[in-house]
């Protein structure tokens, strides 16, 4: 059974975050520990916006994700 819509039949969630999903602590922790070397303290110190700089130091800046036109153009690219 699914969560029940809004009275105004909007069927959005009726309270703030349902249905986000949680924050991926072990990556983040993973992350912190592992690839940066942090200590638990300065891990846990760390703002989620510092955190998420960090990450983009590694990872580059977030990408769009593959439309339909560009899965259709890989696909033609490289058809087996």
């Amino acid at each position: 059974m699914g969560a029940p819509s809004r009275p105004d039949g909007e069927g959005v969630p009726p309270f703030p975050g349902e249905g986000v999903p949680p924050f991926p602590w072990a990556e983040a922790m993973a992350f912190g520990f592992g690839r940066l070397r942090l200590s638990p303290p300065a891990f846990w110190r760390m703002t989620p916006r510092e955190l998420a700089a960090a990450l983009r130091a590694f990872a580059g800046p977030a990408r769009a994700p593959l439309d339909r036109a560009g899965l259709a153009a890989l696909m033609a690219r490289f058809p087996d």
